[in-house]
């Protein structure tokens, strides 16, 4: 054998024992995380959701499946805001991967942004409140782009080698974002000062950046179910507020919102409320396309 042909294969056994290097894993629990996982890295982690846009993600089951799914993740992303504290600290315990429990391989959106409604007192008397605030928070789009940017630095933290590549594609995502955020508050023009009864204490952060008032919920407290005495307390005030719609997220029982409707004239409006809500809302530009339309579809 000759020198060339050793010196060939000796090559070629060494780049075949190198290994590559492994994806970053990232669990997320809700789906707009997961499309703002592909906008921001693409094909370089490989990403797990936990949930789906007909889930009501304050009341998951902590399923085997879940914990497998976290067991192996670099990274969690999450609403926070105690709005997955009835599963996700059960998932990291049973899955013995504390890495996700803390530090930075746990992100909470929410606390990357200044959230609204953070109670001064607590009382659970008041139904399902939240200390530290709103976790909704996908759906003001000002503050997902500041959660993007937050969310691209710890990619990058913890995946330092594709940290030019994250880089590069959230600047590619907020140029779009802002010419996005352009196009949908133009749009929402005729929404602005426009009164809604929700389903659940979940869309200020929609209506605070349109403009719109949130005049009633049928939940008579947060998380507790409607109840007819409440809903038929409801038909005056939504009657003569000139009311814009009922409106509920693509997860909600539609059985209170189109009651209220038949008594009220008011449209019942399903919004998808999250990436795969409806057809339209395919990824997190498709969100606020089909919310936008969906509630100027009921402007007369």
């Amino acid at each position: 054998m000759n020198k060339l042909l050793i010196a060939t294969l000796f090559t070629a056994a060494a780049l075949v024992s190198v290994p590559t290097q492994a994806k970053l894993r990232v669990f997320a629990c809700e789906p707009e995380w997961a499309s703002m996982l592909a906008e921001l890295a693409g094909d370089k982690i490989d990403v797990d959701v936990a949930t789906n846009a007909l889930q009501d993600v304050h009341q998951i089951e902590a399923k085997p499946s879940l914990i497998a799914k976290i067991r192996s993740a670099d990274l969690a992303v999450c609403d926070g805001a105690e709005l997955e504290i009835g599963w996700l600290p059960k998932l990291i315990q049973q899955s013995g991967n504390q890495k996700v429990a803390s530090g930075p391989g746990s992100f909470m959106a929410a606390s990357q942004i200044v959230t609204l409604e953070k109670p001064t007192a607590l009382d659970r008397a008041n139904g399902d409140v939240h200390p530290e605030g709103n976790p909704h928070v996908q759906m003001d789009p000002h503050r997902m782009l500041t959660i993007a940017k937050a969310l691209s630095a710890r990619l990058a933290q913890l995946d330092p080698t594709n940290a030019a590549v994250y880089q590069q594609r959230f600047v590619d995502f907020s140029t779009r974002w802002a010419a996005a955020i352009a196009r949908w508050t133009a749009k929402a023009v005729p929404l602005k000062g426009r009164n809604v009864v929700v389903h659940h204490n979940s869309w200020i952060y929609l209506t605070a950046w349109l403009g719109m008032k949130q005049i009633g919920a049928l939940e008579p407290k947060p998380g507790v179910p409607p109840t007819s005495g409440h809903l038929a307390s409801l038909i005056d005030i939504t009657k003569s507020s000139n009311t814009l719609a009922i409106i509920r997220a693509a997860y909600q029982d539609p059985k209170a919102s189109e009651w209220l409707s038949d008594h009220t004239g008011v449209p019942a409006v399903s919004l998808p409320f999250t990436v795969g809500g409806d057809a339209q809302a395919k990824d997190l530009f498709g969100l606020y396309d089909s919310t936008i339309d969906k509630l100027l579809g009921t402007v007369k």
